[in-house]
Formats: C-alpha cells, structure tokens, sequence
C-alpha cells in the first residue's frame, strides 16, 4: 500500500503540472489585455512593468520587427520620448512563470478582478466560502442519500421504492442550473421566502442563515439522489446473495442479517465515495455561485476567464485540480482501510 501510495501521489503531481502546463499555454495565446487595468496611460504603463517583471513583455525604446504583435505604446516616459511594448514567445513566458512558482511561489497579480493584488490572496478570501457551503451540503446529502437508498432497497418492488426510484430519476436527469433556477423563482422570487442573492457581510445573521438555503438544496439535490441509487443497488445485490440466505438459515432474524451482514458488505464501496466527496467538495458549484452571486472559487474561475485575468484564472485551476486529483487518490486508498481484503499494487 505505501508503494502503490508513493506511486499514485507522484502520478497525481504529474498530471496537474502537464494539466496546468496545458492551460497556461492554452491562455497566454490569448492577446494580454491592459484595459482593466485603468483608463489612465501611466496605470496602463505601471501594469505592464509588473508584466514584465514576470516575464511576459518586454520594453524597447524603437519599434522592433519579427517580435509579434505590439501590445502597447506610451509616449513621453524616457529620454527618447517613446517605449514599445511587445509579449514575449509564450515558451519563454511559460519558462518564466515555472521560475516563478518554483523559486518564489509567485503565481502573480490580477489585472483585472482585484487589479495588482496577489492572485493567491484573492484566491484565500474566496476559498472559505465555497468550503463553507459544499461541506454543508454534503454534510445534508450524505445521510439523506443513505437514508433513502436503504429504505428503496428494503422495500424493493413496492411502491415506496419505485416512488423513491421515480423521483431519483427525475431529479438526476434535470441539470443543476435548471434546478438552482427553479429553486430561486419559487423561494425567492415568488413568495419571497429566500434572498435572492447571497447577502452581504452587512447583512443581518437571520438573513445570512437562509441564504445558505438555496446553495446547500441545489448542491445536495443531484448528491443525494446519486446515493440513493447507489445504496439501493449495492444493498438489493447484497440481499439476494448466498451468505445472506445462509445467516438467515442459521437462526438470524431479518433484521439481524440486515444490520450485520447485509449494510456492513453494502458499505464498503459506498464509504470511500463518501470520502472522495469530502474531498472533492467544490465540484459543481461554478454555476450556483454564479447565479447566486456567491463570493467563492466558482463564481471568481468564470470572472477569471470572462475577463482574461490570466494569473487568478491558473491559481483557480491549480485548486480544481489539485482537489480534483486529491479525491481520485482518497477514494482508491480507502478501499484497502475499508475492507482489509483489499490491498491496492498486489501482485497477486
């Protein structure tokens, strides 16, 4: 276990340097855009200094061939009156950026959401709050999700499974920006039940309470049907195994063998799934968070990208990821701590 650990982890930080590498690439063949920056010519002029400090621009006092496009021209700054600004090959920008993470953990400023403060700072404000709200809702969905799927599974083929069955299926077909849509028309827009939008710091805690409503209902939704089909289906495999039908031979009650024999072998894959959501808790939150003006990691990753802000947008990716590969290694791990029987990188 430890070998195949070493292995998985080493696996995983491959994977995002080729994912980020990737990205970076990807971005910086976008044209680098100053407008956000400010109207003002000397603000424009101080980012791109900042720009080149990172490496990615360079100044010259001439217009300069064979360099690429001319991103910027500014007049009056040096002794001969003029300084061009062009991007430099995107190898080199991302050489420069590797240099920076590496040798400073420097992942650069923002130029537009929060211009010249540090993308990491912005990204550590905004990390609590979509922590806050996915682990409510898996907190909420979890047992919801294991209560259902039990109670579907023992009532196989009566009509509390096949309303329960119906429902999920329902539910799960239904893509999550219609259901946070739906959920926000009839609570807040209808009868005025909810806030409309995430309330403010300012705002009272009765109101800052139910705005976490909206977000932990249409987060748990699509979670909790996903365990309900998934307990059922491992706890309706299990009944009908041969070692169920010979506990009950041996003098076990149905209830007995449910709670001894038929949950404890359900649970062992549906444990390590808990787990990994645990882990992977931003999955799925871009859209709520932007629908709902949440403050978090979802809503800044599309601001990022709408607005080109290229060092926010690679710090926002470098968590998805990071939690994204987290979760993957997680969930494979604890099967083994599960169910003693399993033991990941055997050869046998």
């Amino acid at each position: 276990m430890l070998k195949y650990s070493i292995k998985r982890v080493i696996l995983a930080l491959i994977t995002a340097f080729i994912i980020l590498s990737i990205t970076f690439l990807l971005v910086r063949s976008l044209p680098i855009s100053a407008a956000a920056a400010g109207s003002k010519e000397n603000v424009i002029r101080a980012f791109f200094i900042q720009q080149q400090e990172f490496g990615y621009v360079v100044f010259y006092d001439t217009p300069q061939d064979g360099l690429g496009e001319l991103i910027a021209e500014f007049h009056g700054y040096t002794e001969s009156g003029s300084e061009y600004v062009y991007a430099r090959p995107i190898l080199e920008q991302y050489f420069s950026w590797l240099k920076n993470i590496f040798t400073k953990f420097d992942w650069g400023i923002s130029i537009a959401i929060e211009p010249e403060s540090s993308a990491l700072d912005i990204i550590a404000r905004k990390l609590p709050t979509s922590m806050y709200i996915n682990i409510i809702s898996v907190v909420v969905s979890v047992p919801l999700g294991i209560a259902l799927g039990i109670l579907a599974g023992l009532k196989k083929n009566t009509w509390v499974d096949h309303l329960i069955s119906t429902l999920v299926m329902i539910f799960i077909s239904i893509p999550s920006f219609v259901v946070i849509s739906f959920l926000m028309y009839i609570f807040c827009f209808k009868y005025n039940l909810l806030p409309p939008k995430w309330p403010s710091p300012a705002d009272t805690m009765s109101n800052k309470v139910l705005g976490f409503i909206i977000p932990v209902m249409s987060l748990s939704f699509g979670s909790i049907c996903g365990y309900t089909r998934f307990v059922r289906a491992e706890l309706c495999e299990v009944m009908s195994s041969e070692y169920l039908l010979l506990a009950r031979t041996k003098g076990l009650t149905k209830n007995q063998a449910i709670t001894r024999h038929a949950l404890k072998n359900a649970f062992v894959p549906i444990l390590p799934s808990i787990l990994a959501e645990f882990i992977g808790i931003f999955g799925g939150s871009m859209i709520l968070e932007k629908l709902y003006s949440i403050p978090g990691i979802g809503n800044l990753y599309i601001q990022a990208i709408s607005t080109k802000d290229y060092n926010v947008l690679m710090v926002d990716m470098a968590i998805f990821v990071t939690v994204g590969l987290l979760a993957g290694i997680v969930l494979d791990l604890s099967y083994g701590f599960i169910d003693p029987r399993i033991r990941m990188g055997e050869k046998r």
